[in-house]
C-alpha cells in the first residue's frame, strides 16, 4: 500500500506541473504589456487582443479536448498537448511581430491548454479512488494552479525585466520540457478507444459559438451594431448546438456534451459560480496589470498586485481541496465569489472549487470532467469585458479602471447569488468515491 501511495504521489508530479504552467500561462502576459507593445511596436489593443485569443481558444476547445482522451488516451493527449504548448513557447519567444506572437501565444499554447488540462484531472479522478486521497490529489494540483497564477506576474514580470520578456516564454519551453520527461512513467489505467466516434459538428458549433460571443464583446468599443450582430450570432449557434446535441442523443448518437448535466441544479449553479469566478481572477488581474503599466508607467517588476497572492496561494489551496472532502459544497463556493473593495475575491479561488461541485448520484469521473471542461469560457468573457472597457478609455484618465473593476464586481454578485442557491448535501463521513470503471461504462 505504502509503494501504491508513492508511486500515486510521483504520478501526480507531472499533472500538478501542469497545471502550474498552464496558469501561469493565463497570468503571465498581464505585466508584460508595456514591454510587448513597444518591443513589436503595436498598441495596448492588440496585446488584449492577443490575451484573450489564447483564452478563448482553450475555452472553445476544451470540450472536444477532453473527449478526445476517450478516443487517444489520456496519456497521449497529455503528452501531445504539453508538446503543442512548449512549440508555442518557443515561436512567442521569438517572434518579430503581434502576429507571429498571436500564432504562438494565442493558438499554439491555447491548443496546447485545451489538449493537455482534461486528462490531468480525469486522470485524478481515476487515479485516486476514495475520497480523503482525492481531495488531497485535487488540493495539491489546485495549489499549483494557484501558484502559476500568482507565479505568472512574478516571475513574469522578474524574468521579463532583469532579461526580456521573451525570456520569460523560454522559461515555459523549460519547464514543459521537464514535465514530459517527469511524465514517462505515467501510465494511462483505461485503454483508449480509437473507434469511439467524435462529434466534430458539435465541436465547430460550440466553439464558433464562443468566438463570435466574446468577440461581440470585444467589438464595443468601437461598433456598437458589430457588437449587437456578433453576439446574436453568437447566441443562435450556441442554441443551435444544444438543439443539435439533443437531436444526436435522441438518436443515440455519441455527443460531444450531455444534455443531463443541464438539468442537474447542483451542477448549473456550480459551473456559474465557477466561471465567474474566472472571470473576476482573470479579467481583474489584466485590468490592474494594464492600468499600472501604462496609465502608472510602472515596469514589469513593479506590478506586484498578486504578490499577496502567492504567499497564501498554496495553503488556500490546500487547505481548500481538504475542505472540500467534509463540508458542504455550497459553503465552500460561497467565500470564493465575494468581491472585496480591490477588485480581488476575499478567499477561494476556481481551482479551489472543482473538488466541491458534485453531481448527487453520478459517476465520479462523469461528473468532474464535466466540471472541469466547462470552468474556462469565463476566463476569455472576463478580459473581453474588462479589457474592452479599459482599453477604450485608457489615455482619458482612471475612471475606465474604476468601471471596469465595478463590472467584475456585478458579475461577482451574480455569483454569490448563484452559490447561495447551491443545495447543501453532506457527503457522509468515510464514504468511498464511486468507481471510475463505471462511470466509463
Amino acid at each position: 500500500v505504502q509503494q501504491d501511495r508513492a508511486s500515486l504521489r510521483k504520478i501526480l508530479i507531472p499533472l500538478a506541473l501542469a497545471q502550474f504552467i498552464c496558469s501561469f500561462a493565463g497570468s503571465n502576459m498581464n505585466v508584460m504589456i508595456n514591454d510587448i507593445k513597444t518591443d513589436l511596436n503595436t498598441t495596448i489593443q492588440a496585446v488584449q487582443v492577443c490575451i484573450t485569443l489564447f483564452l478563448l481558444v482553450m475555452s472553445a476547445l476544451m470540450i472536444p479536448g477532453g473527449k478526445l482522451t476517450d478516443k487517444f488516451g489520456r496519456k497521449r493527449c497529455f503528452i501531445t498537448g504539453l508538446t503543442i504548448y512548449g512549440l508555442g513557447a518557443l515561436i512567442s519567444a521569438v517572434a518579430p511581430s503581434i502576429g507571429v506572437l498571436a500564432v504562438g501565444y494565442s493558438l499554439f499554447l491555447g491548443v496546447g491548454t485545451a489538449l493537455l488540462i482534461p486528462p490531468v484531472y480525469i486522470l485524478v479522478t481515476i487515479l485516486f479512488r476514495d475520497l480523503k486521497s482525492r481531495a488531497w490529489a485535487f488540493g495539491v494540483v489546485s495549489g499549483m494552479g494557484g501558484i502559476g497564477a500568482a507565479a505568472g506576474p512574478l516571475i513574469g514580470g522578474a524574468i521579463a525585466t532583469a532579461i526580456s520578456w521573451r525570456a520569460a516564454f523560454v522559461f515555459q519551453a523549460i519547464i514543459v520540457a521537464l514535465i514530459v520527461l517527469a511524465a514517462r512513467g505515467l501510465v494511462d489505467p483505461l485503454p483508449a478507444d480509437p473507434d469511439r466516434p467524435f462529434d466534430v459538428v458539435g465541436a465547430i458549433l460550440s466553439a464558433l459559438g464562443l468566438v463570435l460571443l466574446v468577440g461581440g464583446i470585444m467589438a464595443a468599443d468601437s461598433n456598437l451594431a458589430l457588437m449587437a450582430i456578433l453576439m446574436a450570432a453568437g447566441a443562435i449557434i450556441l442554441a443551435g448546438f444544444f438543439a443539435w446535441i439533443r437531436s444526436r442523443e435522441r438518436a443515440g448518437k455519441e455527443v460531444l456534451l450531455s444534455t443531463s448535466l443541464f438539468r442537474n441544479r447542483t451542477s448549473n449553479l456550480g459551473m456559474v459560480t465557477q466561471n465567474v469566478q474566472w472571470a473576476m481572477l482573470l479579467g481583474s488581474a489584466f485590468a490592474v496589470s494594464a492600468y499600472l503599466q501604462v496609465v502608472r508607467h510602472y515596469n514589469s517588476i513593479q506590478v506586484d498586485a498578486h504578490r499577496g497572492r502567492l504567499r497564501g496561494s498554496h495553503r488556500r489551496h490546500d487547505r481548500a481541496g481538504r475542505h472540500g472532502a467534509r463540508q458542504p459544497q455550497s459553503l465552500v463556493l460561497r467565500p470564493g465569489t465575494v468581491p472585496d473593495g480591490r477588485g480581488r475575491r476575499r478567499h477561494g479561488h476556481p481551482f479551489g472549487q472543482r473538488r466541491a461541485v458534485r453531481l448527487p448520484g453520478e459517476p465520479a469521473g462523469r461528473d468532474l470532467r464535466a466540471v472541469a471542461q466547462h470552468l474556462q469560457p469565463g476566463s476569455s468573457l472576463g478580459t473581453a469585458i474588462a479589457g474592452t472597457i479599459l482599453v477604450a478609455g485608457l489615455g482619458e484618465g482612471n475612471q475606465s479602471y474604476g468601471y471596469a473593476i465595478v463590472a467584475l464586481a456585478c458579475m461577482g454578485l451574480v455569483g454569490l447569488v448563484a452559490a447561495i442557491l447551491i443545495p447543501r448535501a453532506e457527503i457522509p463521513a468515510g464514504a468511498e468515491a464511486p468507481s471510475t470503471a463505471a462511470g466509463a461504462a
